[in-house]
């Protein structure tokens, strides 16, 4: 199966550095997620976390990610990045299939 995500090596790197300075148990997996819906649209979410029933369980570069199967269409094609400046610093997630809006 397909990995529906892609994570660049600056979110790699982040991930691996908050397992080992956060003590992540090794059970445990990065769990990628969508909340919400509606009007408002959805956000991504990104934790860590054991296996559940209903998931789907992928490798990227020795890295274990959970999706649950029913986020997994909303997940397909997103790419996370990690974003640091001195203004802020985080996980980003872009989808590069959709083009940018450019408002006139």
């Amino acid at each position: 199966m397909r990995i529906p995500i892609h994570i660049t090596s600056r979110a790699l790197s982040e991930i691996k550095n908050i397992i080992t300075n956060k003590n992540i148990p090794e059970s445990y997996a990065l769990r990628v997620g969508v909340k919400g819906g509606g009007c408002g649209g959805v956000s991504y979410a990104l934790g860590f976390d054991q296996s559940r029933e209903g998931d789907q369980q992928f490798d990227v570069e020795g890295l274990s990610v959970l999706i649950e199967k029913k986020h997994v269409m909303f997940l397909m094609g997103m790419q996370v990045d990690f974003h640091e400046s001195n203004e802020a610093r985080g996980f980003v997630f872009t989808n590069p299939e959709i083009p940018k809006r450019h408002d006139a």
